[in-house]
């Protein structure tokens, strides 16, 4: 299984966002997990590495688990883990354009709105306007229409 990690900073009401070549769909910045290495280091190895800029107490926001399946959502093809980091500032002025696309910064709102991943749009939007951490399993087609999901919310101070 694949581990991928991505980190989403806000800062002055904005989230900074990668725009990727392929769809076009809008992206926090991040990636694979290297052997031995902790999601806290990807996070902020993957950050700095794809936008110039280093992010600052990065917090854990979410743990989900990606399916990819045929149409029928029967077949797995595919499946990686992704865990979604938020920080509220950076150090450092990030690149305007990467190898891996270009980077924008958009008001916290338009995650409703701009073309992402649904499940991105999901982990995401809770990121920013929710605390606690949320777990999660999305499943895709190979063309990465959503065919279902499956949300869990844990709120610091909710055990029983």
């Amino acid at each position: 299984m694949q581990r991928i990690v991505n980190l989403l900073v806000v800062k002055d009401n904005h989230v900074l966002l990668l725009k990727k070549p392929r769809r076009g769909w809008y992206v926090a910045p991040g990636g694979k997990m290297d052997p031995g290495e902790s999601v806290y280091e990807t996070a902020v190895r993957e950050f700095t590495e794809e936008t110039g800029a280093v992010p600052i107490s990065p917090l854990l926001k979410g743990v989900y688990t990606m399916m990819i399946t045929d149409e029928t959502g029967e077949t797995v093809k595919n499946e990686w883990m992704l865990h979604t980091f938020i920080a509220f500032d950076l150090v450092g002025k990030p690149f305007e354009t990467t190898i891996e696309g270009v980077l924008e910064w958009h008001p916290v709102e338009s995650l409703e709105t701009l073309p992402m991943a649904e499940g991105d749009r999901t982990n995401l939007l809770f990121a920013v306007s929710q605390s606690g951490i949320q777990y999660g399993t999305f499943f895709y087609t190979e063309e990465f229409k959503l065919l279902k999901e499956e949300i869990q919310n844990s709120v610091e101070g909710d055990g029983q």
